[in-house]
């Protein structure tokens, strides 16, 4: 395989003068850049990409964790990130976790062996104490708020919009509300959805909250639970309008009534929310994703408050 030597000399030109050609430095004469770039081709040189990065010290390449694909809400931030990313001719590489704390790690070992530019977290296993000490090797942005100055974010109030939806159903007549989450207490979201349950309603009745749904079967399998309680809830809060849909199917089949009998809210204004014209929170995270990509490229310990809206629909009265 031909190298940097035998172009130098096929060119007539010094290996220097083809190693700035090879990195795009800008003071390099037409004449000689056409000339290095005959050589290139007629010996037919393909460039080391490792090396080439090396030399200009990055890849413009962005790594992603995200714990899971094929989950809507994790896929609309990894789109905007894609988005973004074709823009500003950048490779993206998705690095699925499964909330594996060493699988987590590993990836962020990438920063250090200069395999990434920056690394944006979705969401993480990890305590930031165990990710910040890798900020040291590359920029790391979080799909989350963060207090730490070393992690940028670009993140949304959580809070704020469970808080409004929760006080929306209560001032509407609702008293017993369930909702639906993904992972449990050991998620910020579903933490801070607690929280905003109990300002609004006091302590959570046992019951009340469902883990574990990301689908609609899983939207499915917590409406079983939900109706076939003892004491069934007037509203449910579903963590995303596929669940949302999995709830609608139930509640339809058991022979109860939307909104009448049952009130439904969902998350994200996914299409099939639009179909079943769910209420839902949408809490933009295609553009949680477009600026996370920002952020890690740019200014990569910058804090974007991304706002959210509630999209009311049939599905709540």
């Amino acid at each position: 395989m031909a190298n940097i030597h035998e172009i130098a000399r096929r060119a007539g030109v010094s290996v220097s003068t083809v190693s700035r050609v090879l990195n795009q430095h800008p003071y390099v004469s037409d004449e000689k850049r056409a000339a290095v770039q005959r050589a290139i081709d007629e010996l037919d040189y393909t460039p080391n990409r490792n090396a080439v990065d090396l030399i200009r010290g990055r890849t413009r390449n962005i790594g992603v964790i995200i714990p899971y694909n094929n989950n809507p809400a994790f896929d609309r931030m990894l789109s905007g990130v894609l988005n973004r990313s074709v823009e500003e001719d950048y490779t993206v590489t998705v690095l699925p976790t499964r909330y594996d704390p060493g699988k987590e790690i590993e990836y962020l070992t990438m920063l250090k062996n200069k395999l990434l530019d920056g690394m944006i977290i979705t969401s993480r296993a990890n305590d930031w104490p165990s990710i910040i000490p890798f900020t040291g090797y590359g920029h790391i942005v979080a799909c989350e708020y963060t207090e730490f100055e070393e992690i940028g974010c670009a993140y949304i109030d959580r809070y704020a919009a469970t808080l409004e939806v929760f006080r929306f159903l209560k001032n509407n007549g609702h008293a017993d509300v369930a909702f639906t989450t993904a992972r449990g207490d050991a998620s910020i979201s579903t933490r801070l959805t607690m929280q905003a349950y109990r300002d609004v309603f006091g302590e959570i009745p046992p019951g009340r909250c469902i883990e574990g749904c990301t689908t609609m079967v899983d939207g499915i399998e917590a409406a079983c639970q939900i109706v076939e309680g003892k004491e069934r809830p007037t509203a449910v809060y579903a963590n995303g309008d596929e669940v949302a849909a999995g709830i609608h199917q139930y509640v339809l089949s058991a022979g109860l009534r939307i909104p009448d009998d049952i009130v439904i809210v969902g998350q994200e204004n996914q299409p099939i929310g639009q179909v079943l014209q769910l209420t839902t929170v949408d809490h933009q995270l295609f553009r949680v994703g477009e600026e996370a990509f920002g952020l890690v490229t740019r200014e990569p310990r910058g804090k974007v408050r991304i706002p959210y809206r509630i999209i009311y629909r049939s599905s709540s009265g």
